[in-house]
């Protein structure tokens, strides 16, 4: 059997987490979308297939990947998943026969026997998947099936359950501490080899369980309430990690935060609440950044997704921050705020949007144009104190994203020219 991974058209609603990544390496609970088809499938993606204008850089980073070949879709049995399943609990991955599940129209995923491979003409993945699953008999999915970022942020406290579950370890591996503390069953622990937990730090698993990878540190006076996944290298500096969240790898996270995701090499270093968000990397987070999960009315949050209002279903939403994005002290965001890439946001006290567009400046609740070679620069700064290299590829790709959302900024821009020209009466 050949495991396949693909995104369908769906991508864009779960910008800006997904501009420089494809929809299966978000993470949700301890590891990723992908990670938990590949742990259901018992074996690694054979290939992989992403968007075009992704391919470039997603193949530089994983030079090991497979990407968009279409020659790895012969010679065996196929199973077809699509990225945006979360893969929970023992719901079965079989690529026997020919079947397939969907979500409404959406294909979640489709096994093709060698037989039917054979008869099916395609130019490209998505017409091959839906040829597929037309000669196919459709089954229940079983699973989650995720739509848009909070999807993820909702279903983490879940997810971290189930990935301990199957992660099969529990214990202390690491150092815990004398006057450290796991506070409820110290089964639902688990502290890696090279994990520290110093003294007078707590962890509570009486509704949860918590996982501490290779090389965590935890500082002093420090609260973790299960369920919580900390990925490797990270340090938790006197913080209140409350439950459904998961961090890292390589993060510095202090303050507190609830139900948040903060994908990797993010920094919240200092006091403020980050909560029901999902933040991806190469983000900093000034002191006392502040977002807000709650409406004062208790009633459902609404997202801007594609430039509409989408209710959330859910009162408990808070922000959803993408890569290279720096807030600076005191920044205040608002329930439910889309903020973009690469953009640099100066709070001074007032409320952010709903919606903040990416490589943009925002100051005093205006948004201004930013330069792409000065933010590249920052961010390949940023990347450098963490030992990583920003690839030509990538590079390539930001350049492409600062067209792709030039747009939406200057719309942003003109609506704030226009605000002070009415402000200094010249308007």
């Amino acid at each position: 059997m050949k495991l396949i991974l693909f995104e369908d058209a769906f991508f864009d609603q779960f910008f800006p987490l997904t501009y420089v990544r494809p929809v299966f390496d978000l993470r949700c609970g301890n590891t990723t979308l992908r990670q938990k088809i590949e742990r259901a499938a018992g074996k690694k993606a054979d290939a992989v297939f992403v968007r075009d204008w992704l391919q470039p850089a997603y193949a530089a980073r994983n030079p090991d990947d497979r990407v968009n070949d279409l020659a790895t879709l012969k010679g065996d049995n196929l199973l077809l998943v699509n990225g945006r399943c979360l893969w929970l609990g023992e719901a079965p991955l079989r690529s026997d026969g020919d079947r397939c599940a969907k979500v409404g129209d959406d294909i979640a995923w489709v096994a093709v026997s060698k037989e039917t491979i054979e008869k099916i003409e395609a130019a490209d993945i998505s017409s091959f998947i839906a040829k597929a699953a037309a000669l196919a008999n459709e089954e229940a999915l079983g699973v989650p099936f995720m739509n848009y970022p909070w999807d993820l942020v909702l279903s983490n406290a879940k997810a971290i359950r189930d990935d301990f579950k199957k992660l099969g370890r529990s214990g202390v591996e690491g150092t815990l501490a004398e006057l450290a503390t796991i506070w409820g069953p110290k089964d639902q622990v688990y502290i890696a080899p090279g994990a520290v937990v110093e003294p007078t730090a707590v962890i509570d698993t009486t509704d949860g369980p918590v996982i501490l990878e290779e090389g965590v540190t935890v500082n002093p006076h420090t609260r973790i309430q299960g369920p919580v996944s900390v990925a490797r290298d990270t340090l938790l500096i006197g913080g209140k990690i409350r439950e459904g969240t998961s961090i890292g790898p390589v993060c510095r996270v202090g303050g507190e935060v609830e139900e948040a995701i903060i994908h990797g090499h993010s920094n919240k270093y200092h006091d403020g609440f980050l909560g029901h968000a999902y933040v991806c990397e190469w983000v900093n987070l000034g002191a006392l950044t502040t977002n807000s999960d709650l409406k004062n009315d208790y009633g459902n949050v609404e997202c801007r997704v594609k430039g509409q209002l989408i209710d959330t279903g859910s009162p408990k939403v808070g922000c959803f921050i993408g890569d290279h994005t720096k807030t600076s002290i005191g920044t205040l965001i608002n329930t439910g705020t889309m903020v973009g890439m690469m953009s640099n946001i100066l709070g001074i006290g007032h409320l952010l949007p709903k919606s903040v567009p990416s490589f943009a400046m925002f100051m005093k609740g205006k948004c201004f144009k930013a330069g792409i070679n000065q933010l590249t620069g920052t961010a390949r700064t940023a990347m450098g104190r963490r030992k990583v290299e920003m690839l030509p590829e990538e590079e390539d790709l930001l350049k492409f994203l600062f067209n792709l959302t030039k747009e939406e900024r200057l719309a942003a821009v003109k609506k704030s020219r226009k605000e002070m020209m009415i402000q200094k009466g010249l308007a």
